[in-house]
């Protein structure tokens, strides 16, 4: 089960405040209980452009609903090809989505670490994607509260793994009782594989609904 860290010191103001802003707050800090208590009140962290920590509830907000993943023929096909794990190697998972080279990069290292941390205290959850030769090709990470999971980033290193690492998270959540996994926004891509978007309102609606419930991961 996951340890429940110490309570944040900071006090979040209610995503609705934020009107038809994503933006609902800057400042605070990567400590674990200010993390899982942003997520279960709607939010989550990403830096704006002046370096500060911005808390963020999209107006419109991505989601994928576990029934609805467009799964293709050729998906299926290169999901075959490769093996899965899931927590076995979260540091190259966030390595991987964090590495400087990618477009729109937004993972800093103080990110990375806060990451991990809640991996280690079992809130954060990663999905790990191999090649037939050992090699990780993709993988995805987020965290798990409830029957929440709130997707943070994927990679990929060979034809559809981060699809693949989809995928997998999706038949993983489906069996373990999730009911809400949240994507932030909903990218051109990640509509291509099903991602829906529905306003902020109806989304905290499905979170309140989903925080009691257990997920995989307890």
């Amino acid at each position: 089960m996951p340890t429940e860290p110490p309570p944040s010191r900071f006090r979040f103001p209610s995503p609705e405040s934020a009107g038809d802003d994503d933006l609902v707050a800057v400042g605070g800090d990567l400590e674990p209980g200010t993390l899982l208590a942003a997520y279960r009140s709607g939010l989550f962290p990403m830096r704006v452009p002046d370096g500060r920590l911005g808390w963020w509830s999209p107006a419109h907000r991505g989601i994928l609903p576990l029934e609805d993943m467009r799964v293709t023929r050729s998906l299926r096909k290169s999901y075959r090809r490769y093996a899965y794990t899931v927590d076995t190697d979260a540091a190259s998972v966030v390595a991987g989505c964090a590495e400087p080279a990618r477009p729109h990069g937004w993972i800093d290292a103080d990110m990375s670490a806060a990451y991990l941390r809640l991996h280690e205290l079992g809130w954060v959850h990663s999905v790990e994607v191999w090649a037939n030769d050992g090699r990780l090709v993709g993988g995805l990470y987020g965290v798990a509260t409830g029957g929440l999971f709130a997707g943070e980033s994927m990679f990929t290193r060979g034809p559809d793994a981060s699809k693949c690492a989809l995928l997998h998270l999706v038949k993983l959540l489906r069996s373990g009782g999730a009911t809400l996994l949240d994507t932030q926004w909903a990218t051109p891509h990640l509509q291509s594989l099903g991602v829906v978007e529905i306003d902020r309102s109806e989304y905290l609606e499905r979170l309140r609904k989903a925080l009691p419930l257990p997920g995989p991961w307890g």
